[in-house]
């Protein structure tokens, strides 16, 4: 009786011991799936995982009509489907309820599936005073606009810990040529040092990270007329650079890169165009690295990523066929293509402008440059850079305004050729 008494307890005790060990695994297990998923910009920069994209909702001509919740939703499900799992908005204007709209999009959709992940770099539109008034824009004084825009900014940032990983104060606010609304350095530099105050102070995340998104010669990369002391402190406050590049405006307003060389001019046309789009992607790497030398010549290491470059596939202006001639989807798809195996090589997140065409940016102009950055049109098709996607059926059961989403030239390449020319650079500009 002792010996069959003893031997239960011993099987009662291998028993429990075994479930102890299953729990603990398990739990384990658990916990790196959570830590997985809680990820930090420090996690997702430079990732090649979590591919990055510029993102806006806006189906129609006017940013007054926003678009909804559950149209959003569909838009980060199409995002999600192409691999995309950081977005980058760039306002948070309270007529412009856009950026707070995604953010309770992607609680929506997380709340219907835990194991979907989607992260926010949050833009603070930052103005000078007088901007788009009417009167003369006064670039050395900040619009009183900007307390209102960080003290969103921060509320979001806190609301949404989960999903928003950076806060960019600006965009494009510090370049001279945005003769509209541009600041000085020191009213970005005054912001970021008051989010990273907060951060220390406890009121915000600690492991949010700030910046500002601008050209590369806003950061030092181009003119030395930018090189002053206070980028020099805003470089070093900021948790990593935002830079911004672009050859494709560029082939209009900076050609010589887009030009045909001398020793290639009895080529086929068809390696003109693809020698011209290799040109672009050095032209953007060499903007890159100007931005890194510089700091380097200021004593500063630390990340760089692309905030925004991008490829319109349409232009009645500088860059259609009276123009550059830089404008068609064969060219953006070599683009888009250069650019993410750089930057995926690289460790750099790119913030790719831009996942959808929005046509409120030239309203009065539908072909526009500026209405067509995006990989996907209103026609709720798959322009040439994603063509691979949609044959791997990424987008199968996915919608976009009640619709499918199909292919552009209906798939045909040869029709899609027939738009394609080759640079031009004999123009008047």
């Amino acid at each position: 009786m002792k010996t069959k008494i003893i031997k239960a307890i011993v099987q009662v005790l291998i028993t429990a011991f075994v479930c102890f060990l299953w729990f603990a695994c398990n739990s384990k297990e658990k916990v790196k799936q959570h830590q997985k998923v809680e990820m930090t910009a420090a996690d997702i920069l430079g990732n090649p995982n979590y591919l990055a994209i510029s993102y806006g909702g806006y189906r129609e001509n006017s940013r007054d009509i926003q678009p909804t919740i559950e149209e959003l939703k569909d838009d980060m499900k199409l995002l999600y489907a192409m691999g995309v799992r950081i977005i980058r908005t760039y306002n948070v204007q309270p007529q412009l309820p856009h950026a707070s709209n995604v953010l309770k999009a992607i609680t929506a959709i997380k709340k219907e599936d835990p194991n979907f992940q989607m992260y926010v770099m949050l833009g603070a539109w930052i103005d000078c005073l007088y901007a788009w008034t009417g009167l003369e824009p006064n670039h050395d004084i900040e619009s009183p606009n900007n307390e209102g825009e960080i003290k969103r900014a921060i509320a979001l940032a806190n609301q949404y810990s989960d999903i928003v990983k950076i806060i960019a104060v600006g965009n494009e606010a510090m370049v001279k040529w945005a003769t509209s609304y541009y600041v000085q350095p020191n009213v970005i530099l005054k912001w970021v040092n008051h989010l990273q105050e907060l951060k220390k102070k406890g009121e915000l995340p600690k492991d949010l990270w700030i910046t500002s998104s601008d050209d590369f010669s806003s950061w030092g990369g181009g003119d030395a007329s930018y090189h002053t002391e206070d980028l020099v402190n805003l470089i070093k406050s900021v948790d990593y650079v935002s830079m911004h590049t672009y050859a494709y405006h560029n082939s209009h307003y900076n050609p010589e890169f887009w030009k045909i060389p001398d020793n290639q001019q009895n080529i086929s046309d068809i390696e003109k165009i693809d020698n011209a789009m290799l040109r672009a992607k050095e032209f953007a790497m060499q903007q890159y690295d100007s931005v890194k030398n510089y700091m380097k010549s200021i004593g500063v290491y630390k990340p760089i990523h692309i905030g925004e470059t991008g490829w319109a596939t349409t232009s009645s202006g500088h860059y259609g066929v009276n123009g550059s001639r830089a404008s068609d989807e064969y060219k953006q798809g070599l683009y888009y293509k250069h650019l993410r195996e750089w930057t995926r090589k690289a460790g750099i997140s790119c913030f790719y402008f831009e996942a959808f065409d929005e046509q409120w940016k030239d309203a009065q102009n539908p072909n526009g440059s500026e209405n067509h950055f995006g990989l996907i049109n209103l026609k709720n098709e798959a322009k040439y850079p994603i063509w691979s996607l949609f044959d791997k059926g990424v987008f199968k059961g996915l919608t976009r305004n009640g619709k499918p989403i199909t292919k552009s030239f209906n798939g045909d390449k040869n029709e899609l050729m027939k738009t394609v020319l080759v640079p031009n650079t004999e123009y008047n500009r």
